[in-house]
């Protein structure tokens, strides 16, 4: 064991970050803007604004800016939680057996249990400094949710959370834990809003995805005074404030010079991977470092290995602005698999223009094999960690079984963005061996491409 490097790599309270990273400002090809579904032109600011935060809208769409400083009282609420820890994984090394160097950024030290409360907080702070009631939102495995209900009961803010039909059903606690803090909790597809009723009656049994929570969120916030939609992915906003993960990370690494090979995050629709990676590819595109960085998926919802990089609808109602992703079609509603984070049709079009111009590799993960990782990380690392980050800890393990097999001594590194304490349902489907890995086929996909947009496509 190598002495001079601890289990746990902390960062003084002063150390913390100030700034977010906006990564687009060091890429050559920005990533493409938001388009109106009518007519395909550009989004405005004034355009957005009845549906953002007028302050997050400047953040979606600066593309120049490489550093925003991050808000006095945001800095204050991090305090609570940050710095979060760089492990050093010394027992899934020494259980492995391989040269390999495994670290990981923990994340999920605070009550919502996820790093979604980066960005949660900042955007409930610019919600209240804009003087609104309340904002809506979705959420899928329920981190975003909670981090969101968290956040809006520090700063006096209504919150109403759509959450995916499947994980309110699966995950009671997590649910209750948004209504502790004062969310309004309603399953999606619902009865509430009019695309909820349509998605009802043209898929009567459905369980729900991201697409269909996200349409509900967005028409009941448009259609109530005073309130605005905040989205915990994919937007540009999200993976600028989620960049302290990345840029904590960083530091402590240059305090005992770790120079990471490989850089690993899970990927749903970007706040995981984006918000570690970023700053790591930011490196790359000014041509200061190369590292190897791998997004993974599951083979449930392969947006970036079987997905078309196209405009597409954010949401399954086709009410919201057409974004440039890898998408599997706005009308794709994944399997009821257990990394409800990840089940979204899309993805971030920062990651997705990365991935286009060949900055990082992507790789779809079955979710049986994820649970046997997740199992390893919990028996040999003591905590037992969310489906959605043991995407990460599958890769992970796999480069470091790689090591074992070359004898290489590789630096890999990974996102362990929260814990799993709320998701038992899945582990204890896993330990009884009931779990299913459910892969979409060829033709499931080519079908719902059919569906894509005309305008911006041509």
């Amino acid at each position: 064991m190598e002495s001079k490097i601890p289990y746990k790599i902390y960062l003084t309270e002063n150390e913390i970050p100030t700034q977010w990273y906006n990564v687009r400002a060091d890429m050559k090809n920005k990533p493409a803007p938001l388009i109106s579904p009518a007519d395909g032109h550009p989004l405005t600011i004034e355009e957005m604004n009845p549906i953002f935060c007028e302050e997050l809208n400047k953040q979606e769409l600066d593309n120049t800016t490489a550093w925003f400083d991050i808000p006095e009282p945001v800095q204050q609420f991090y305090r609570m939680y940050r710095p979060s820890p760089l492990v050093r994984a010394y027992f899934l090394e020494k259980a492995l057996d391989t040269p390999a160097k495994i670290y990981y950024k923990f994340e999920g030290n605070n009550t919502s249990g996820s790093h979604k409360l980066n960005s949660s907080i900042a955007q409930a702070y610019y919600a209240k400094a804009q003087g609104l009631k309340g904002v809506t939102t979705e959420t899928g495995a329920g981190q975003w949710g909670t981090a969101l209900s968290m956040a809006c009961a520090y700063f006096g803010l209504d919150c109403k959370v759509f959450m995916v039909k499947v994980s309110y059903e699966q995950k009671p606690f997590r649910r209750e834990v948004m209504r502790t803090y004062g969310a309004n909790v309603i399953p999606s597809p619902s009865m509430t809003t009019e695309v909820g009723k349509k998605i009802l009656a043209d898929h009567p049994n459905t369980t729900g995805s991201l697409g269909c929570a996200i349409s509900e969120a967005v028409e009941a916030a448009v259609t109530t005074p005073g309130y605005r939609y905040v989205l915990g992915s994919v937007l540009n906003q999200v993976l600028l404030h989620q960049s302290i993960i990345g840029l904590e990370a960083q530091k402590a690494m240059q305090k005992y010079d770790i120079k990471p090979d490989i850089i690993i995050g899970c990927a749903g629709g970007g706040s995981n991977l984006g918000g570690f990676a970023s700053p790591f590819i930011g490196e790359i595109l000014r041509g200061e470092a190369n590292y190897r960085v791998i997004g993974v998926e599951p083979a449930s919802c392969p947006s970036f290995t079987r997905g078309k990089y196209a405009y597409d609808f954010c949401d399954t109602g086709m009410i919201c602005p057409l974004a440039k992703m890898y998408t599997l079609g706005s009308q794709f509603i994944p399997s009821a698999n257990h990394a409800g984070g990840l089940r979204y049709h899309g993805m971030s079009p920062i990651l997705s223009q990365l991935y286009h111009d060949g900055y990082f590799e992507a790789r779809s993960v079955e979710q049986t094999a994820v649970f046997e990782a997740a199992t390893q990380f919990a028996r040999t690392e003591g905590i037992l960690p969310a489906p959605e980050s043991s995407h990460a800890i599958r890769v992970a393990i796999d480069e470091a079984l790689k090591c074992k097999e070359t004898g290489e001594a590789k630096t890999i590194a990974f996102n362990l963005t929260g814990t799993g304490y709320f998701d038992l349902v899945a582990y204890q489907r896993f330990n009884e061996g009931t779990m299913d890995d459910i892969i979409p086929s060829d033709m499931a996909i080519a079908e719902s491409l059919q569906h894509l947009p005309k305008i911006g496509n041509e």
